[in-house]
């Protein structure tokens, strides 16, 4: 091998585990160096609430966002994993494929809209329209959440270990919704449901994945999700709600 070739290398290793402090790179700079990146991890500091950090994301990646964010970070992320040690604005992990993020503080409105894969973990509480429009991305709340959660929400699980606003799971189609806590009101054709074993079991496991030990029992929660009259329903997936 050439000795530039190994120099190379070696910058492209050392350029993926680099700090990326936002005091001196742009928006631009740091997004366009994650969403090139293939391995590694990174740390962004000073985010001062950029918005759309972190977003577009393809690869495997670790990325640790030191402060708060402000709209859609890690939105549209696929397979990497993102942790933010703040806050985050309107749209965290939007239209997220797969991976992870993990909000450390509080989420603003519409937290996970429209995700279709991965997992959403949010350690405070999340506001308004949590999951609306859900396509399959699970979502762990462990503080309390805001009015409109899981509007049309079409298929994915969202566990809440505190409580729910108004109008929680209107008009939703196949997604699981699991509460620990008291539920202002439910939405139209949002009833709760029989916790059957494979609940049980799916529930367990989110909260697992989420960090969550055996110290919050699974029979603490209520099961909602669709009365199946609002819509028309094919009977063969009829078990997945």
């Amino acid at each position: 091998m050439s000795p530039s070739v190994r120099v190379g290398m070696k910058a492209t290793h050392e350029r993926q585990n680099t700090g990326l402090d936002m005091a001196s790179l742009s928006l631009r700079q740091v997004n366009e160096s994650l969403q090139k990146a293939e391995a590694g991890s990174f740390v962004v500091s000073h985010p001062r609430g950029a918005h759309a950090l972190a977003a577009g994301l393809v690869s495997p990646i670790d990325v640790t966002v030191e402060g708060h964010v402000g709209y859609y970070c890690g939105g549209m992320n696929q397979e990497a994993s993102i942790t933010i040690n703040g806050n985050a604005g309107t749209g965290v992990a939007e239209n997220m494929m797969s991976g992870r993020v993990h909000v450390k503080g509080d989420a603003s409105q519409s937290a996970g809209a429209t995700g279709c894969g991965g997992l959403l973990v949010i350690d405070g509480n999340a506001s308004a329209r949590l999951g609306i429009s859900l396509r399959g991305l699970d979502i762990v709340v462990k503080g309390s959440i805001g009015h409109m959660a899981a509007f049309m929400a079409q298929a994915g699980n969202i566990v809440v270990l505190g409580d729910a606003g108004d109008a929680l799971g209107d008009s939703i189609y196949e997604a699981r919704l699991f509460v620990r806590g008291k539920v202002k009101s439910l939405g139209t054709d949002c009833i709760a449901k029989e916790m059957r074993d494979e609940h049980r079991a799916l529930l367990r496991g989110l909260l697992d994945a989420a960090g969550i030990g055996p110290e919050v029992d699974v029979s603490e929660f209520t099961r909602y999700g669709s009365a199946r009259k609002l819509y028309n329903f094919h009977i063969d997936n009829l078990g997945s709600y």
